[in-house]
């Protein structure tokens, strides 16, 4: 048994997962393009790549609890009880107003043009005349996005930092850092971090992975549910 060590090696093979995928596909599709920026992809299947490596996120988790751990299940607590979709439904509102407020605060400092919009923004107008598309594409950001980014963030990192005794609220900022440095939207990250602060609370108070997920589904809602309305 690799004890707490098989958190961590989950972590980093979800992270290369990540951005091996997404090297894979901006390697396949610039020779059909030229160049690649995936949310500037045509409508129907390949808007969704946009969306594949972040998919992969959760395959280290999942693949590594089922083979060292317990079960995702007993290791994430990821089926949500009632008390959870509570926690969850509370602190993903409480990361709604964060970001919104810190994102308010960026654009009061450093000006509208230098901070950048929420990447979803982008994916209505070019969905090329085709909303359906839009469809699974905001489900992946209410359900799947948040599987993938708790089982890795708030899942076996924070499991095997725990492991090790590291102090609570340092494994809060520590997963907080991480999510906002995994976006890869600079002007975005004091919000992003904010956020993640938030979602970590709703892990740290409940315990479990579940409301985590549910917060950050929450949180998630309104920009996917603008997705479709915008187009």
């Amino acid at each position: 048994m690799l004890g707490a060590h098989w958190g961590f090696a989950a972590f980093f093979a979800g992270v290369a997962g990540y951005h091996l995928v997404t090297l894979i596909t901006t390697v396949a599709l610039n020779r059909q393009t030229g160049e690649l920026d995936p949310l500037q992809l045509p409508a129907g299947p390949l808007l969704l790549l946009a969306f594949l490596p972040n998919l992969m996120l959760g395959l280290g988790p999942v693949l590594g609890s089922l083979r060292y751990g317990e079960g995702i299940r007993r290791d994430f607590g990821l089926v949500p009880t009632w008390r959870d979709v509570r926690i969850g439904l509370a602190f993903g509102a409480l990361a709604l107003v964060v970001g919104y407020v810190l994102n308010l605060a960026e654009i009061a400092v450093y000006g509208a043009d230098a901070v950048s919009d929420s990447p979803l923004t982008d994916l209505a107008d070019n969905a090329d005349g085709s909303p359906a598309w839009l469809v699974p594409a905001a489900l992946i950001v209410v359900i799947a996005a948040p599987l993938t980014e708790e089982l890795l963030v708030r899942g076996t990192l924070w499991k095997a930092l725990a492991a090790y005794r590291v102090p609570s609220w340092v494994v809060l900022v520590l997963t907080a850092l991480v999510f906002a440095q995994l976006h890869g939207e600079a002007t975005r990250t004091i919000a992003l971090f904010g956020q993640g602060l938030v979602l970590g609370l709703a892990r740290h108070y409940s315990g479990r992975v579940g409301a985590s997920v549910v917060a950050h589904a929450a949180n998630n809602l309104p920009p996917a549910v603008l997705l479709l309305v915008g187009h």
